[in-house]
């Protein structure tokens, strides 16, 4: 799979993409990723790659023209304009990374993890010439409910997300199907098909992770729970799956149906 990055910051990927899950990703050459900097395609000696707002207001806003060229030379061809428009490949997305996007769940990067190519618009300054996200980008996305200075890190954190959904990605493919927000670790527990608990049912919505621990047994006083020691898998995985519920309602009950 390709990741590009359409960036006035190009250095700031040099560390997110060097370890990790993500680096061995790129090692294997499960995915493919490319930084390319806005600032080739301006017009002037400046460089200038944003211009004052139509209308007033604060800030700075980047300009279409070196995003929509930056864009069609990783397509290798012009998206057109408002008298004719091209089509895009089917496995391609062009995402603009953006507070006023549709919020990134763990079901758009399975989407996402089924595309052969994603391109990143990565935003800056009070924002981006709205035709970009209209008439460039395929999708606008917002990681959350807050301002970020630009659209490095919300890029990286969907590039990383996606890549460990990659069949490859993980030493341990359950590991992307049970855990948070996959469903998976929701309906199943550890795997076993087991009852839910009275009370858990499809109702309950995406459940939050079950509560995980390691050795020792007993740290400061606190000690791990005994259903979890005893052997038991079928009594595992109900308290896995009561305990998920519990945690769901506790720090995101906004999750629950």
């Amino acid at each position: 799979m390709r990741f590009d990055l359409v960036t006035i910051f190009p250095e700031f990927f040099a560390g997110p993409l060097d370890h990790g899950i993500v680096r061995r990703a790129r090692e294997t050459g499960l995915i493919d990723v490319h930084m390319l900097d806005l600032r080739i395609f301006t017009k002037d000696r400046h460089r200038t790659v944003d211009d004052r707002p139509f209308g007033g207001g604060e800030g700075m806003v980047l300009k279409p023209q070196p995003l929509f060229e930056a864009v069609e030379s990783l397509l290798g061809h012009s998206v057109g304009d408002a008298a004719a428009g091209n089509a895009l490949e089917s496995k391609t997305a062009i995402v603009l990374m953006s507070a006023a996007g549709k919020l990134f769940t763990q079901n758009t990067a399975r989407r996402y993890a089924g595309l052969e190519r994603v391109i990143f618009i990565c935003g800056r300054y009070e924002g981006v010439d709205e035709r970009v996200a209209e008439h460039l980008a395929t999708e606008e996305i917002s990681i959350g409910d807050f301002v970020l200075s630009g659209g490095e890190l919300p890029a990286m954190l969907v590039l990383d997300t996606v890549t460990r959904l990659l069949p490859g990605a993980l030493g341990n493919e359950a590991s992307s199907q049970n855990e948070s927000f996959s469903g998976a670790a929701a309906v199943r527990g550890s795997g076993s098909t087991s009852p839910a608990p009275r009370g858990a049912g499809k109702q309950d919505g995406v459940l939050l992770d079950f509560p995980h621990y390691t050795r020792p047994a007993e740290f400061r006083g606190w000690g791990v729970p005994e259903v979890l020691i005893g052997g038991n898998h079928a009594e595992v995985a109900k308290w896995r799956r009561a305990a998920a519920l519990e945690k769901t309602r506790r720090n995101r009950p906004d999750l629950l149906g």
